[in-house]
């Protein structure tokens, strides 16, 4: 007779040993199953130096992240789609990272238009979108019931205030004239502009439109002129704020151009040409600020990573990676503190979020259900070109 056990008794041990085997095998990977996060941004066109500072400050803020160990213990995973500056391309992008890609939180980027499309989009998802970089007010103040918007960024309403107040204090501005991008940033600040300057009783030497196409505003320009407007208002990104230099050089007009910052978005010095550095605009950082260790620790990070990064010149420009790099670890905080990668979830997280010392500033409490904006007026800083860098105003 066999001394053999029956055969389902000897392979039972076997078949346990090899049941185990597996499932620690499937739990290890679903335990190493990156977090996807999703960026629409302009990675093509004018404006693609945008995408790509904002691109940088993600992926910085990722390597940090990961290295010490992810969040919920799985690395973190940036997934990018190119929107080209077009609402509609912006939409569909959207829709494919959050249904095709299964993003957890979404980020968004230099265009007010664009976000503004997906505004309503991850409000009907429950899918978290973090603005950092479009200013337009109604982006987050999108009056929704259930608000998914966050940003690390400018805010029009804000800003106009701002710059009001800077061409006030330095340029004794008494009449100034807005010369606006024709569309819905635009009309935001056209609305934040009104505002500060009624209450500060000052006239409006006029309101003038400009598009993204447009080769020569003198037109415009001229019609302020002849309104008596000792100082220009600018919002537009860069293209149009570049045809704005080049058409006062064509006037021989030197008024005083203080301009939101849409010319930090892309090849500005080098389009507007060797008076680029007449407009002064605002900015949440620079690199070129004196004494900031972290900044040189991030600078130096850059560098390592992206070996075409020579100098300062180089990560212009720096608002759009620092307000990516802050918004990326405040994001990873929310999913930490929300145990999940669920929207609503990650939303609450958001508003757990208690303390982070950040590039920008040391961020305390940023988010509740009523502050959906992490940066005020105080984290602005004023900026103009030299060459093709951007540097500080001094006080």
């Amino acid at each position: 007779m066999s001394t053999l056990l029956p055969f389902p008794r000897r392979l039972k041990p076997c078949l346990a040993a090899a049941f185990a085997l597996s499932c620690w095998f499937v739990l290890s990977a679903q335990a190493a199953e990156p977090i996807k996060v999703g960026l629409v941004a302009a990675l093509s066109g004018q404006s693609a130096k945008s995408g790509e500072a904002l691109t940088r400050g993600l992926t910085i803020a990722i390597d940090e992240v990961n290295a010490q160990g992810g969040v919920l213990g799985r690395p973190l995973q940036l997934v990018r789609r190119d929107d080209e500056s077009n609402p509609s391309k912006g939409l569909l992008a959207a829709r494919e990272l959050i249904q095709r890609e299964m993003v957890a939180v979404l980020f968004g980027g230099l265009d007010t238009p664009v976000s503004l499309a997906i505004v309503p989009l991850a409000n009907q998802m429950k899918m978290p979108f973090m603005g950092i970089w479009a200013a337009g007010t109604p982006i987050t103040r999108n009056g929704a019931a259930d608000n998914y918007v966050f940003r690390v960024s400018a805010v029009d309403e804000l800003v106009d205030e701002a710059l009001v107040n800077y061409a006030q204090k330095n340029f004794a501005t008494q009449k100034p004239g807005m010369i606006l991008i024709n569309n819905p940033w635009g009309e935001s600040n056209e609305h934040g502009f009104r505002k500060a300057l009624e209450a500060r009783g000052m006239p409006v030497a006029g309101v003038e439109r400009i598009e993204g196409s447009d080769l020569d505003v003198v037109p415009q320009l001229s019609r302020l002129k002849q309104a008596g407007a000792d100082t220009l208002l600018l919002v537009a990104n860069v293209a149009p704020s570049a045809q704005v230099v080049k058409s006062l050089d064509r006037m021989g007009w030197d008024v005083p151009v203080v301009s939101h910052w849409g010319p930090a978005g892309g090849r500005f010095g080098e389009l507007a040409g060797p008076n680029a550095g007449r407009v002064h605009f605002i900015q949440t950082y620079t690199f070129s600020q004196a004494g900031d260790a972290r900044g040189e620790a991030i600078f130096a990070a850059l560098q390592k990573r992206y070996p075409e990064i020579k100098s300062l010149a180089d990560v212009t420009p720096a608002v759009g990676i620092a307000n990516a790099y802050d918004a990326l670890h405040l994001t990873a905080q929310a999913i930490s503190a929300a145990g999940s990668t669920e929207g609503p979830a990650i939303r609450d997280g958001y508003y757990g979020i208690q303390r982070y010392e950040g590039l920008i500033k040391t961020y305390e409490k940023p988010f509740s259900a009523e502050q959906h904006d992490a940066l005020g007026v105080d984290d602005y800083v004023f900026t103009r070109f030299e060459g093709d860098e951007i540097v500080p105003i001094p006080h």
